[in-house]
């Protein structure tokens, strides 16, 4: 099948996910759009898509459970939270003092911040990439945008 058939086309966030103030829904949604706008999504074995990706949490694990757009079930993973813990708690903090440093800073010690907070970043999205490894293929660009997607339902505003 053609590349194009390997994508996300719609994600949901499941009610295990939970509400939240209104400035992180927003977020969670500029994040589920930045990331159906181009993203490459294979899970392994599959004919291609597109697919619908459902996202819930059960028993501290990650459930990405896809489908067919027509609804048919193509595969349910489950991703361990807890070594993703210490990336994301890294990555809040190095948002905050980035946020912090806009404020002040001089455009030396922003660039310097806005770096570490690339790098963390890049580490969660290989991680990502790796966790998944044999079950969803992706490119980086896809487990970037995924990246902050998940952190994103961690931050609760």
């Amino acid at each position: 099948m053609a590349k194009g058939d390997f994508r996300l086309s719609d994600v949901v966030l499941d009610e295990s996910i939970g509400r939240a103030s209104p400035d992180v829904e927003h977020e969670r949604a500029v994040a589920i759009f930045d990331l159906l706008e181009e993203n490459v999504f294979e899970p392994v074995g599959h004919d291609g898509g597109p697919y619908k990706l459902t996202l819930s949490i059960a028993e501290k694990r990650l459930v990405f459970d896809i489908s067919l757009e027509n609804g048919d079930k193509v595969a349910t993973h489950l991703l361990s939270l807890t070594p993703f813990r210490r990336i994301v708690k890294d990555y809040f903090m190095i948002c905050e003092s980035y946020y912090e440093a806009i404020k002040t800073a001089s455009p030396n010690r922003i660039e310097a911040i806005d770096m570490g907070r690339r790098g963390v970043h890049n580490e969660g999205s290989q991680t990502l990439q790796d966790r998944l490894k044999g079950k969803i293929e992706m490119d980086f660009n896809t487990a970037r945008r995924l990246f902050t997607l998940f952190c994103v339902l961690y931050w609760r505003g």
